[in-house]
């Protein structure tokens, strides 16, 4: 007697899969700062990128550049940014650096091209990214072109998460507060790993205290990246 049509289905779909080159399943992960939210006016003054494979390991190699700003441009931060790139210490590098737009946008491309195959465009991943691929399109056009059109959004499921899962949201990984490129990538990898645990699971999903294991599973598995 042959297998029921959804398990021949399942094992056509899992080996069709596997099939798939892994450099097809990549993600690119980018986090800007900028002097502000208008791309018109304001300008990208620090870019960190990894690469992650579709089950969130980090690849070898990273980008975290800051890129030199010049007074005007500076002078265009409001009270709320100019005080936050100061107390980090973003200003003064910014001022000091002599990493051009162009170089920083090299410097991605090639950290791409390392691990994803240019005939199948990885897709940006990191959290709130519309603002960021927003900045990339108008400021970085090479980098905007190398990348998918699709995004992944961790925001988007923290949300969906919030409504659905609210153990798995209460019990998610804290986050610093560096406001530094590099380090806000890393945790939203870590966010994603985390709800992969605890959300994309079988309903009603875990207790609260099976959250609160996945949280530091997941915090454990990044730690030496922050």
């Amino acid at each position: 007697m042959s297998e029921a049509p959804e398990a021949e289905a399942a094992e056509v779909t899992e080996a069709a899969h596997e099939a798939v080159p892994a450099k097809n399943d990549r993600l690119v992960w980018i986090d800007l700062e900028m002097t502000g939210l208008d791309v018109h006016r304001h300008v990208i003054v620090e870019i960190a990128a990894l690469v992650t494979d579709a089950n969130l390991n980090i690849l070898p190699g990273s980008v975290d550049l800051v890129i030199h700003a010049t007074d005007e441009e500076l002078a265009e931060m409001d009270d709320y940014v100019s005080t936050m790139h100061c107390e980090n210490g973003l200003t003064e590098q910014i001022r000091t650096s002599t990493v051009t737009m162009e170089q920083a946008e090299q410097a991605v491309l090639k950290l791409i091209d390392e691990h994803c195959d240019s005939a199948h465009p990885a897709p940006l991943a990191g959290n709130s990214i519309a603002t960021d691929r927003a900045f990339i399109r108008e400021q970085m056009p090479k980098l905007d072109e190398a990348l998918h059109y699709r995004m992944i959004d961790v925001s988007s499921i923290k949300e969906l998460a919030r409504r659905w899962f609210p153990r798995a949201y209460f019990n998610q990984p804290e986050k610093g507060l560096a406001h530094r490129a590099l380090a806000d990538i890393v945790e939203s990898i870590r966010e994603l790993d985390y709800y992969r645990r605890a959300v994309f699971v079988e309903q009603p999903g875990p207790e609260s205290s099976e959250a609160a294991q996945h949280a530091l599973e997941a915090t454990a598995s990044y730690q030496a990246f922050l």
